[in-house]
């Protein structure tokens, strides 16, 4: 099956979140299944006009895996792959795309959130989350996750409150 690339693109730019909780052993983080293939990710999508990209990394976690929480300002890395646009068994075209991570520590997740019936989401340590993964580079960044480091990060909704103190 050939499968192409739009070779003349440049990568196109995604966020996405890495959803993480303390657990009883440590660090845990949110998988969830890909609509088409049922593959393990992490929730993303295209940036968002008018919100920041933590902002619109927490909303695609809100709407793909029902998570609220706070999410970093500074992005943990990055990771790149092939987003498939046209799947079929005689041509596969697909976009590079070059996904922005931010850690996002859970504080609720929801039962009843909007793409509840189309993935399943799961907890893994970091290092069996990065066994799940295909991208390698996604891999790489669930294996070396450091929730003492992202804790470290200032939550974006701290941020936002800071910039608007004393203006009322």
């Amino acid at each position: 099956m050939p499968k192409t690339i739009e070779s003349a693109v440049e990568p196109r730019a995604q966020i996405a979140a890495l959803c993480w909780r303390a657990g009883k052993s440590g660090a845990e983080v949110l998988l969830i299944s890909s609509r088409e293939t049922g593959r393990w990710v992490i929730p993303k999508g295209w940036p968002m006009d008018g919100r920041s990209a933590p902002e619109a990394a927490a909303i695609e976690a809100w709407e793909e895996a029902g998570v609220k929480g706070q999410i970093a300002t500074a992005k943990l890395g990055h990771f790149t792959y092939d987003k498939t646009l046209k799947r079929d068994t005689k041509n596969e075209s697909s976009l590079p795309c070059i996904v922005e991570v931010f850690p996002l520590q859970v504080e609720k997740l929801a039962t009843d959130f909007p793409e509840q019936r189309q993935r399943r989401r799961k907890w893994f340590a970091p290092d069996k989350a990065a066994r799940r993964v295909a991208e390698a580079e996604l891999k790489a960044l669930l294996a070396g996750f450091n929730p003492a480091l992202a804790e470290g990060a200032q939550p974006a909704e701290i941020r936002l409150r800071k910039r608007h103190k004393g203006k009322s």
